[in-house]
């Protein structure tokens, strides 16, 4: 799963964006603000901060597919040259949004970039940040603080949207919070880091070689001693769960998985984006949380997420 560099093809489409029209419904009068989630949890932000008063397109929406292999389109450049915001990840996972947004300079938009707006350096080795309880939180206020400088007519509602979402995520804080008192230090294996922000908030460890998350995100072939390592996990029984990428289950992972079964590991699929529809940023993350959970106390596998489980 390499993070996207598309180079020619990326650029190409930025020239494309730059030759749309760049334009701020909201300071035309002619509508609600137009902003932009490069992948659909950023969208899922932007919605519920923005409410009624801005229109939001979601980029990168398919929870069954790899979204580092994401292909842009000029569809998709147009709407990004004519968004008053955009919303996008860094550290390379969105890579092609950057060149975009880099090539369509435009003073009017207002362009959030979550490892920016944390503070992270680009050797940050795990790209997966909503996974971190703190991340969403600062995005709804980043976000909100941005669309009070396109719209202070609505600010005050922005802000409180922004407490709002926050306080929705209570629950999921609580959750952490009883798992992380009941089972500390639990040892999990994944196939790359997708989860592991989460991993590490439930007081978890991973025990997956680091080198072999890593070549499995970067889609390079592991280490034969550290896919070794791995199976004798499962083999010993050393770990309680098994967090894999479900939306990229290639050989490899597909090993891990049936071995896992063999010996009697729960399984756990997480995911990239956003499962749709039925969930919001908030059930997902209680959702896949409740599914650790019952996979250690119970020994539940849950390799789909289903609104309501």
């Amino acid at each position: 799963m390499t993070p996207l560099t598309r180079g020619a093809a990326a650029l190409a489409l930025a020239a494309l964006a730059l030759s749309a029209p760049v334009t701020s419904a909201q300071a035309a009068g002619t509508g609600p603000l137009r902003a932009v989630g490069i992948e659909n949890q950023y969208a899922d932000v932007i919605a519920q901060v923005g409410g009624a008063h801005v229109q939001v397109e979601a980029i990168e929406i398919d929870p069954n597919t790899d979204p580092h292999s994401f292909e842009a389109s000029p569809k998709i450049a147009r709407a990004l040259a004519g968004a008053d915001l955009v919303v996008l990840n860094g550290l390379g996972y969105d890579d092609w949004a950057e060149k975009m947004l880099a090539a369509a300079a435009n003073p009017a938009r207002q362009d959030i970039n979550v490892q920016h707006l944390l503070k992270l350096g680009d050797d940050t080795p795990n790209p997966h940040l909503w996974y971190d309880p703190g991340t969403m939180p600062a995005v709804a206020h980043a976000v909100a603080e941005a669309l009070a400088a396109k719209d202070p007519a609505h600010a005050a509602e922005f802000r409180a949207n922004a407490k709002v979402f926050d306080a929705a995520l209570d629950r999921w804080r609580q959750a952490i919070a009883a798992f992380r008192s009941a089972y500390p230090g639990t040892p999990v294996a994944v196939t790359e880091p997708v989860a592991n922000y989460l991993v590490a908030a439930l007081g978890a460890k991973v025990m997956t070689p680091a080198a072999l998350e890593l070549a499995a995100m970067n889609d390079t072939d592991p280490a034969p001693q550290d896919v070794a390592a791995q199976e004798e996990l499962f083999a010993d029984k050393a770990v309680k769960v098994f967090l894999y990428n479900r939306q990229v289950t290639d050989d490899l992972t597909r090993s891990f998985l049936d071995m896992a079964k063999r010996h009697g590991i729960p399984v756990v699929g997480v995911y990239e984006t956003m499962p749709q529809p039925g969930f919001t940023y908030q059930r997902w993350m209680e959702a896949t949380t409740a599914a650790i959970t019952a996979a250690v106390a119970q020994g539940t596998s849950t390799e789909r997420l289903v609104p309501g489980q």
